[in-house]
C-alpha cells in the first residue's frame, strides 16, 4: 500500500487489531495517519469527510488498541498518556446505544450475535435491552476482541459463588478490569485467569489458617486477606498475626489484626522467621492475668522461636 512518497504494509498483528475494532472509521483514521504522520484531527476530518466528533471517537478506540501511529495525533482523552490512566467504570462517555442500533448490529454482525448467545448461556436467561447495552459497550467501546469477550463470559460464569446469580453488571465490571489490564489476547486472558486461580488458592489456605471453615468469606474479609497477601505475607505469617490477635483480644478482630500486619510490613518483616526474630512486641496478658515482667522478654522471644 502506498502513502505519500513512501510505501507501508499492514502486518498481521496490526490487521488483527483493526478487525477487533469492528469500526470502519477506526480503520480509515489509522490508514490516513499511516499516510500522513503527525496530521491533526481537523486534517483527517476534511480528508475522510467525517466530523471531528466521529474521529475523536475513532481516535479513542485506536488508543485503546495500542496502535502506535495514533501517538502523533492530539488525543481527546489522556487514557494512554504516561502515567496511564484507568478507563473509568462505567465510562461516563459511553455512547448511547439505542434498541434499534443493537438489534441491527446483532443481525449484521455474526460475531456479536455469537457473543449474545454465549452471554445468555452464562446468565441463564434472555438479555434485556439494558444487558445488551452493557454487552455491546464491552464489544464496541472497550473493543475487547470477540474471543477474549467469550473467555470473559465463561470466566465470570465459572467463578460466580454457588447460590449467587451472575448479573450483566458483574460481567461489565470484570470487563473493565480486563480492559484496564490490557487483556486483548487469549494468551493474556489465560495468564490472568491462572494468576487469579493461584491467588484464590492462597486465600483459601489463609482462611483455613484463620480457622474459617464451612462458609464463604465475606467481601470485607476477602479484601483484608488479599491486601495482606499483596504485602508479601504467606498464610503462616498471617497465622502468627492471628494468634497474636486472639491472645490479645480474645477474638478475630480484623482491624486489630490488620494493624499488626501493617506494622510488620512497614518494618520489612514478612516471613515467619523475620517476624519471630525481629518483632519485639509481645502479646498482652489475658483478663485476670498479670503482665509478664519486662525482663522476661528475651525468654518469651526464645519460646516464640521454639
Amino acid at each position: 500500500m502506498q502513502g505519500g512518497s513512501a510505501g507501508f504494509s499492514v502486518d498481521r498483528e496490526e490487521a488483527e487489531h483493526l478487525i477487533a475494532a469492528h469500526d470502519g472509521d477506526v480503520t480509515l483514521l489509522w490508514l490516513f495517519l499511516r499516510q500522513n504522520p503527525g496530521a491533526a484531527l481537523e486534517d483527517a476530518a476534511r480528508a475522510l469527510c467525517r466530523t471531528r466528533a466521529e474521529l475523536e471517537a475513532a481516535c479513542e478506540k485506536l488508543l485503546r488498541l495500542d496502535l502506535p501511529e495514533l501517538m502523533a495525533v492530539p488525543a481527546p482523552a489522556p487514557r494512554r498518556s504516561a502515567p496511564k490512566q484507568p478507563i473509568p467504570e462505567p465510562a461516563e462517555e459511553l455512547p448511547e446505544y439505542t434498541a434499534e442500533d443493537l438489534t441491527a448490529r446483532s443481525r449484521e454482525d455474526s460475531r456479536f450475535a455469537t457473543i449474545i448467545t454465549e452471554a445468555q448461556r452464562a446468565l441463564g436467561r434472555v438479555l434485556s435491552t439494558s444487558d445488551l447495552k452493557k454487552l455491546f459497550g464491552l464489544y464496541d467501546y472497550l473493543a475487547l476482541p470477540p474471543e477474549v469477550l467469550m473467555m470473559l463470559l465463561n470466566y465470570c460464569a465459572a467463578n460466580t459463588p454457588k447460590g449467587v446469580r451472575l448479573s450483566m453488571r458483574n460481567i461489565e465490571k470484570e470487563g473493565y478490569a480486563w480492559a484496564n489490564r490490557e487483556i486483548l489476547t487469549l494468551e493474556q486472558a489465560e495468564e490472568y485467569i491462572a494468576a487469579r486461580e493461584r491467588q484464590r488458592e492462597k486465600i483459601t489456605r489463609t482462611a483455613k489458617a484463620l480457622n474459617i471453615v464451612g462458609r464463604e468469606l465475606t467481601p470485607t474479609e476477602t479484601k483484608y486477606i488479599t491486601a495482606w497477601l499483596d504485602m508479601g505475607f504467606d498464610e503462616e505469617g498471617i497465622g502468627i498475626a492471628y494468634d497474636r490477635t486472639i491472645t490479645n483480644t480474645g477474638a478475630l478482630k480484623w482491624s486489630y489484626m490488620n494493624g499488626i500486619l501493617k506494622s510488620w510490613h512497614e518494618k520489612g518483616l514478612h516471613s515467619p522467621a523475620e517476624i519471630r526474630d525481629k518483632d519485639t512486641r509481645r502479646p498482652k496478658a489475658g483478663p485476670g492475668k498479670p503482665e509478664p515482667p519486662r525482663d522476661m522478654d528475651r525468654l518469651l522471644a526464645a519460646l516464640d522461636k521454639i
